[in-house]
């Protein structure tokens, strides 16, 4: 077996244990300062998400241009409301934050430091890691908690009275690569299309006149089938668009660090990315992700 192809089996192994609540060890990991983790980003080339349609260059936001700044961070469940993750969502200051994997515990810790800032807030826990919090500066307007009809866990979308106009986003967390009999080897293999399904199933109830974010925890990387399902509708992954290398998941193990990008900000039509990056922040196996954008037609509808 190729040893890229070994590499990625041993980060799902990796990525289930953590999912099976071996993450605390987040907490204590000696390699980095706590709360100040390292990312492995990458330069950025000519192309994005493989051998799909190149996305569009990036320009600055014109002066006086209206943006939107997203964050995604999925906390990691067994140390959601670690205060240095608190902290990494109070530094990163978005005007729109999706979490992931929260739990009642980070509710608290997040509305007691942050809830000045952010006075639209919602938080639901369920089974285990399938936590969502969603974060506003701006008026949440409609919200629909989607019960999973295909992977594990629920999904939350949004409407958000935003300076852009009204802007819709879906929160995710789909799928990990596990077998229904429990295997992450086998479930590399069987969840591919899974999450694919997935994806095509919340993207059926989205408002398609709006313009759109899908942002968290995918489970896979630019080249997985939920994101192509995305890239097939016209949208582009903001990450992999300026740091097509970039990683947004590490785990720390005998034979070394392994790292994947499986945390996303997918934008629709109607949007236009000025800015990515991966923050090294939070105690989390999870790094979170941040990105600006504006719309393509500067006029709200």
């Amino acid at each position: 077996m190729p040893w890229s192809r070994r590499r990625s089996l041993l980060a799902l192994a990796a990525l289930g244990s953590a999912a099976l609540g071996c993450n605390a060890s987040a907490r204590t990991d000696d390699s980095r300062e706590p709360g100040r983790a390292h990312t492995d980003d990458g330069s950025r080339s000519s192309g994005s998400l493989g051998s799909r349609p190149r996305a569009p260059e990036l320009a600055p936001a014109p002066d006086h241009a209206a943006t939107l700044r997203v964050l995604t961070f999925n906390v990691n469940f067994g140390v959601a409301d670690d205060p240095h993750n608190v902290a990494a969502i109070a530094e990163a200051d978005a005007d729109l934050v999706l979490l992931q994997e929260t739990t009642v515990d980070a509710e608290v810790a997040l509305r007691e430091a942050l809830a000045d800032r952010y006075p639209h807030l919602l938080f639901r826990e369920c089974c285990r890691a399938g936590g969502l919090g969603v974060m506003s500066k701006h008026p949440i307007v409609e919200e629909s908690y989607l019960e999973p009809r295909v992977g594990w866990f629920p999904a939350w979308r949004v409407v958000v009275d935003t300076p852009l106009g009204r802007v819709q986003a879906l929160d995710v967390h789909l799928r990990p690569p596990m077998s229904d009999g429990g295997s992450w080897v086998a479930g590399y293999f069987s969840t591919r299309d899974v999450r694919r399904e997935e994806m095509e199933d919340l993207f059926g109830q989205l408002d398609r006149s709006l313009p759109t974010i899908v942002a968290g925890d995918l489970n896979e990387d630019a080249d997985g089938r939920a994101v192509a399902f995305l890239a097939e509708q016209g949208w582009h992954s903001a990450l992999a668009q300026v740091q097509p290398r970039a990683k947004t998941w590490h785990w720390q193990t005998r034979m070394g660090k392994l790292h994947m990008m499986l945390d996303h900000v997918l934008y629709g039509p109607g949007l236009r990315l000025h800015h990515a990056e991966v923050l090294p922040r939070g105690v989390s196996d999870h790094f979170p992700v941040l990105v600006e954008l504006s719309r393509a037609d500067p006029t709200p509808p």
